[in-house]
């Protein structure tokens, strides 16, 4: 009950947050356990573009902070975590409210522990694609972002 609450209240947080706040996306559901996150963008005149179709720079922003963020509570406080690249390819003029959904895998964090614990590696650079899709599925934009993952010495210690 009380991860419930609190991930509601990370909801709220993301969509009162003023830099998200301004990309015009609105973050529809956060996983007690941070392995999930779904958000919306709707075309509006705040994300709308000079030919009306769904700005770039809110499709971007709309999808920036969640793979680190996801990463970050997952893994814990002993590692660093940071956006290194990010790549978008536009397929389709956005005309509706897009959608997208972030997933990571226990099997995913368990690989990130592993590789830099186990095989003793100071870094890794892990690769994630998410799509915005409207209502019907259709793919309007796929972001790929490449996030770099550390153990932060000073807390491991």
């Amino acid at each position: 009950m009380l991860s419930s609450l609190r991930s509601r209240l990370y909801r709220i947080g993301f969509n009162l947050f003023p830099a998200y706040r301004r990309t015009g996306g609105r973050v529809t559901y956060v996983a007690p356990d941070w392995q999930e996150i779904r958000i919306k963008l709707p075309l509006n005149w705040r994300t709308r573009n000079y030919v009306g179709t769904t700005f770039g720079g809110s499709i971007y922003g709309a999808v920036d902070p969640f793979y680190m963020m996801m990463l970050l509570k997952t893994l814990g406080d002993e590692y660093v975590v940071w956006d290194k690249e990010a790549e978008i390819r536009f397929k389709k003029p956005g005309r509706d409210t897009l959608y997208a959904r972030f997933t990571i895998t226990d099997e995913e964090i368990a690989a990130i522990r592993s590789e830099l614990e186990t095989e003793g590696t100071e870094s890794v650079d892990r690769h994630y694609t998410v799509d915005l899709v409207d209502a019907d599925g259709t793919v309007h934009a796929t972001v790929r972002k490449t996030v770099y993952v550390t153990t932060d010495g000073s807390k491991a210690a």
